[in-house]
Order: C-alpha cells, then sequence, then structure tokens
C-alpha cells in the first residue's frame, strides 16, 4: 500500500483501497466514473480482477478488522481504568 497509495488523488481512498487488495489478492483501478467523466486509476494491489466471490471475503476482512479494533480498545479501556484506580 506504500508504494501504490500516493498514486491515487485521494489520501484517504488510496491507502484504504490498496492495503485492502493487497490484503486480499485481487487488482482494483482502471477506469471509473467520477462527476459523469470517466477517469483512469492507477493499479492497486496485485492478482486477478475481483469477482461476486470475493465480496465474502472483502466483508469478512472488514468484520475481522473491526473485531480487533474494538478488542484494542477494549484493552486500553482497561488499562486507562487500572491506572486511575
Amino acid at each position: 500500500w506504500r508504494a501504490q497509495a500516493p498514486g491515487w488523488d485521494s489520501p484517504n481512498a488510496g491507502p484504504v483501497m490498496a492495503a485492502g487488495a493487497g490484503s486480499l489478492g485481487v487488482q482494483l483501478g482502471g477506469a471509473a466514473i467520477y462527476h459523469g467523466r470517466e477517469e483512469s486509476r492507477p493499479p492497486l494491489g496485485s492478482g486477478p480482477a475481483p469477482a461476486a466471490a470475493d465480496l465474502g471475503r472483502a466483508i469478512a476482512l472488514i468484520r475481522h478488522s473491526l473485531w480487533a479494533w474494538l478488542a484494542a480498545f477494549f484493552v486500553i479501556a482497561l488499562v486507562v481504568r487500572m491506572a486511575h484506580a
């Protein structure tokens, strides 16, 4: 993601999409419609183009990431609470 994300105009979409594409082993990018105009975007990730079956894998990746962040926040909150007890 570090090498590919800067090629995108959006500092938010580039890193997230590059990390997701790399994690799933697919390649994103190419032609896209923005504000009624077709724009060519650089590739993100490597591998085949995503298929419908990759949607379930993408949702699982998001779900696992969410649980990891929630666990991290819980541990931090617990440590802070114990430090102030």
